[in-house]
């Protein structure tokens, strides 16, 4: 028998994905389905992106691209940072890597290890718990919670802190709640980090174009006393429609940039350049196209939002940013998971079980409205017509 490392027990998955497959398998023999669970936007990946990297591809751009990225690329985004949260980043500090969970993965392995302890947001992207898991550190989970908007408490995070905490994981727009942490709850956090300077936080701003309400994103490298132990994380897949690109970059504090690079060297050698080239043309070109999503994820959000709370034994709080909400289902009887399962066998509509993404999303289910807002009327549909046919009333 072989005998594989006890690190491989440990590391978990994204049930989006396995979701993903089951729908799609569905959908081969025949059922009709609609799909509210993969975080993917819906759209294509605007034009100008495309030729650049097939314009890349014939101008003879086929070998290994630094490690670290193409320096154009890497001048690009320190441009871009500068424009939209007003911060001067040296390019030398920017890592181009093939998707944002590689970043995660870099700097959970950074400071991952038996006896050491990372505290990450619960219910949050399943990736943060599983990676802390795989490298045998202990997962300290910051529960976000429904009263609160599912916007992290500064003070909760701060108290969780211990001699033992080396990294702390934020994430504003948040997956998979839509939450907006509050521009004070991140100033308080800031300030209760200055007793604890030997702690890093690694901040997932992933989807920081994606905001509403007039909502205006503060980046945690807009703090100067954070920027030596800040590694933000951003990229290219949610804003521009590039997920299948997987092109992902962040901003690493001091020396970590050189380590991130030599991890990338060992992992993945480098980032393939015609991607590079879509991700340049994404930052220095027109972002009309970014604007139509948006404008088109808010008309959804605020449709979702009021048709899940008119369904019986569901309540949904408003979401703030991403592409994302998190419906409060405890009122269906059912756990998320039997929710998970029975719309999709059922009625044919994919979402996720809130437990996917952490213990503390027991009762909630994310539905992701990055669909048409035909396809996301005819789910509310459905999904009203399973709950009457499961006896569930309405309050």
């Amino acid at each position: 028998m072989l005998q594989l490392a006890q690190g491989m027990s440990r590391l978990g998955t994204e049930s989006a994905f396995e979701v993903l497959a089951r729908a799609n398998a569905l959908a081969a023999a025949g059922k009709s389905i609609i799909n509210l669970g993969i975080g993917q936007p819906d759209f294509k990946t605007p034009a100008h992106i495309v030729d650049a990297a097939c314009k890349a591809l014939k101008d003879g751009h086929h070998g290994y691209t630094p490690a670290n990225g193409l320096p154009i690329v890497r001048e690009a985004v320190a441009a871009d940072l500068k424009k939209r949260h007003g911060v001067t980043v040296d390019p030398a500090q920017v890592v181009v890597v093939p998707g944002g969970k590689v970043t995660m993965f870099f700097a959970v392995l950074m400071f991952g290890e038996p006896g050491a302890e990372i505290i990450y947001p619960n219910p949050g992207f399943p990736i943060y718990e599983s990676v802390i898991k795989f490298t045998g550190a202990t997962a300290v989970p910051l529960p976000l919670l429904e009263k609160n908007g599912f916007g992290f408490s500064a003070d909760d995070l701060l108290s969780r802190i211990t001699d033992k905490t080396r990294l702390i994981i934020i994430n504003s727009p948040a997956n998979p709640t839509g939450a907006v942490t509050e521009d004070e709850e991140m100033r308080k956090l800031v300030k209760g980090l200055e007793k604890f300077p030997n702690v890093c936080v690694m901040s997932d701003e992933i989807y920081s174009e994606i905001l509403y309400e007039g909502r205006k994103h503060l980046s945690l490298l807009t703090f100067e006393s954070m920027r030596d132990r800040t590694i933000m994380l951003d990229g290219w897949s949610k804003t521009y429609a590039m997920t299948g690109w997987r092109m992902g970059y962040a901003v690493w504090p001091g020396k970590l940039a050189e380590l991130a690079t030599r991890l990338a060297i060992n992992c993945h050698s480098c980032v393939n350049a015609s991607a590079q080239f879509a991700g340049l043309a994404a930052l220095t070109g027109p972002k009309d196209d970014v604007a139509k999503m948006c404008k088109a994820f808010d008309e959804r959000r605020k449709f979702v939002v009021k048709a899940l709370n008119d369904l019986p034994g569901v309540s949904c709080v408003d979401a703030l940013g991403a592409f994302y909400v998190f419906p409060n289902i405890k009122g269906t009887g059912m756990t998320s998971k039997q929710v998970e399962e029975g719309l999709l066998n059922d009625v044919g509509i994919a979402t996720i079980a809130g437990t996917s993404f952490g213990a503390h999303g027991e009762g909630y289910l994310r539905v992701s409205y990055a669909n048409s807002l035909e396809n996301i009327a005819e789910s509310m549909s459905r999904m009203g017509q399973w709950l009457q046919a499961k006896g569930v009333k309405a309050a």
